[in-house]
């Protein structure tokens, strides 16, 4: 079934794992509990949570109480920020296609998905790790 608003596994991880750590704020949770949790690969995991690390939105303690904790209250953290970690910075083009020349005259999406691409962006920006 095709989607409107498609997330790469890595970014699903990503917001689902940081989720479980912001509602376990006094504990770190382990790539194996983490893991557990998500029905996930631990190696994969283990990737996704090095980009995270990486962005400083993350950081792991090593050790028999190690794991992953949050570099910042989760009310500081969008979900915008963990996008662009594990995707990259997003770049709002004139054209959310990506074309450099468009083949017709005038855009026949009259600029509505340029539109729509801010607005999702903003929701992105706006919505904290913490709500969800």
């Amino acid at each position: 079934m095709s989607k409107l608003i498609n997330l790469s596994e890595a970014t699903s991880l990503a917001l689902h794992g940081m989720s479980l750590i912001a509602k376990a704020p006094a504990q770190r949770l382990s790539v194996k509990a983490l893991a557990q949790a998500l029905n996930a690969s631990p190696a994969h995991l283990a990737k996704v949570f090095q980009k995270l690390n990486k962005a400083d939105l993350t950081r792991s303690v090593r050790g028999p109480a190690g794991g992953f904790e949050l570099q910042q209250p989760a009310t500081e953290i969008s979900v915008l920020q963990i996008y662009e970690a594990i995707e990259g910075k997003i770049k709002l083009a004139a054209c959310p296609l990506g074309k450099e020349v468009c083949a017709f005259r005038s855009c026949i999406f009259s600029s509505e998905l340029s539109r729509i691409s801010a607005e999702i962006y903003a929701a992105y920006q706006s919505i904290k790790l913490s709500e969800m």
